[in-house]
């Protein structure tokens, strides 16, 4: 067993200098729930972005639902959503009263292709779809949106692992209809909790900022202004998924942070492709980069025999995760599926039981690194020496 000083996290939040003097000035300004850090956030990040609009949310759980629930679709109506991803983003779908369909993956990017969209799109008739981009990799949602048969204002994206990723440099969420962001604590742009749509139509934007607070036409910062009225009326049936001043204090202070924070991340992938290109038995990060920038939220490998190996790297004091176990796999989904929907993604399937991603954060310095990289390839090279 490790000692602990030779321990590597999976992952570990970073947070701006000066985030916590900022957050105390917000706890001393007598306002702390969604009100003028909240609007300054959303400047700021549609700004970064390049978008026309950003509207706060509780998480990218909650923005996915509030973009679908603002399709208005019959309800029952099919979504196309990969396998391949994490489970909020179908309840999601769920929640939002539509029935998922899934769609499987290229083996070399992680996430759907033209050709997966088609074939999925063939056994229904979608109505909508979730795109998601895998560990930071930009998918081409123009692309899948015509795969699909769909109009673009009919994709909602889940860019959950997206900020800092672009396609021939137009940033994602740049040109979205609904881009659903992340601030979880393990994302590229950690707050805690948090998330965000960005959007290009403002009739989306004002519906989800509306629906965050239980439909509610103005919230407590609007009717509390000098001016303001304590009357509000409730246009639509929402939730309770606004984000606090609290939150977006801290975010408007990750989000300068953001550019340096992907430099590095940037940094630990090459020395990560450096160390271990070439090695029997690991297949790296797909690398169809032409035009895009990768935002790297993950390095995700695949390997053989990962459930074992990652009990050896765990006992070697190495976290790592797995990313995802497939929609299909799971209990609840199955029942709800049904066993030919859940059996339509075989290339999902199979990768799926091969993924392993390695530590990857900024501040994971070289020594730690190494130590990473040391105790998979001592690992792998005696499976491959078994083999033989």
């Amino acid at each position: 067993m490790s000692q602990d000083h030779d321990k590597v996290p999976f992952a570990v939040p970073s947070f701006a200098a000066g985030v916590a003097e900022r957050v105390t000035e917000t706890l001393t300004s007598g306002w702390v729930t969604t009100g003028p850090q909240v609007a300054e956030f959303e400047r700021d990040l549609a700004a970064y972005l390049g978008a026309d609009a950003v509207v706060a949310v509780a998480s990218c759980t909650a923005a996915l639902e509030l973009c679908l629930r603002a399709l208005d679709l019959p309800p029952g109506s099919p979504v196309l959503t990969p396998s391949l991803t994490f489970c909020g983003a179908v309840n999601a779908i769920l929640h939002a009263g539509l029935r998922p369909v899934l769609v499987d993956v290229d083996e070399d990017t992680l996430v759907p292709s033209e050709e997966t969209v088609a074939k999925a799109a063939a056994r229904t008739n979608p109505l909508a779809m979730v795109t998601q981009n895998q560990a930071g990799y930009p998918v081409d949602v123009p692309a899948l949106a015509r795969a699909a048969g769909l109009d673009r204002s009919r994709v909602v994206e889940d860019a959950a692992h997206g900020p800092g990723a672009a396609r021939d440099g137009v940033k994602v969420g740049a040109e979205s209809h609904a881009a659903c962001f992340s601030f979880y604590a393990t994302k590229n742009m950690p707050i805690g909790e948090g998330g965000a749509v960005a959007t290009n139509d403002p009739g989306l934007a004002d519906r989800v900022r509306s629906t965050r607070l239980h439909g509610m036409s103005k919230d407590s910062w609007k009717r509390y202004l000098p001016g303001g009225s304590w009357r509000y009326d409730v246009r639509n049936v929402g939730l309770k998924a606004n984000m606090t001043d609290i939150q977006a204090t801290i975010g408007r202070a990750q989000l300068a942070a953001l550019p340096g924070w992907q430099d590095e991340r940037a940094e630990i992938v090459r020395r990560y492709d450096e160390a271990l290109g070439g090695l029997p038995g690991i297949v790296l990060p797909q690398r169809r980069l032409d035009g895009v920038t990768h935002a790297w939220h993950l390095y995700q490998v695949r390997v053989p025999d990962r459930d074992a190996l990652i009990a050896e790297l765990t006992e070697a004091g190495v976290g790592t995760s797995v990313h995802f176990i497939p929609i299909s796999h799971m209990t609840e989904y199955r029942g709800l599926l049904g066993p030919d929907e859940c059996g339509a993604v075989p290339v999902t399937d199979r990768i799926a039981e091969e993924l392993l991603s390695l530590p990857l954060f900024p501040g994971l310095s070289e020594a730690r690194q190494d130590r990473v990289v040391s105790v998979l390839t001592g690992a792998l090279r005696r499976r491959t020496a078994l083999a033989g």
